[in-house]
């Protein structure tokens, strides 16, 4: 099945960063992003599915009861997507606003940039 690219964004920030579940994080980062997948922040480059969750889980452990809620809509053209995203206590004002940018490549996301914004 391929994916849109709203799709793909929607279960980036939601089916893997904001999955608490080891299983079904590791399950969506399958269906999600290709094999050589190659992610990019502020604290440096991961690449590979491995790694990608690594990060994703370190992100939740370190900070539990928050949640990623979209910031507003997706866009997107081509084989590109943006997606603004705020981070904080559910039911709470955000700590921290970004924005995830991916490139796509045969229906998959092959890199993901996110970027700070608060």
């Amino acid at each position: 099945m391929t994916e849109t690219i709203r799709d793909l964004m929607l279960a980036n920030l939601f089916e893997v960063f904001n999955e608490r579940d080891p299983e079904r994080r590791t399950q969506a980062i399958a269906r999600t992003y290709t094999d050589d997948v190659v992610f990019s922040d502020h604290d440096g480059i991961a690449t590979g599915h491995e790694a990608l969750n690594d990060k994703a889980q370190k992100l939740l452990d370190k900070m539990p009861g928050f949640v990623f809620t979209a910031a507003g809509p997706i866009y997107e053209t081509h084989n590109l997507g943006y997606l603004a995203w705020h981070f904080g206590p559910k039911g709470k004002p955000p700590v921290v606003s970004g924005m995830d940018i991916a490139i796509i490549r045969e229906g998959h996301i092959a890199t993901l940039y996110t970027l700070l914004t608060v």
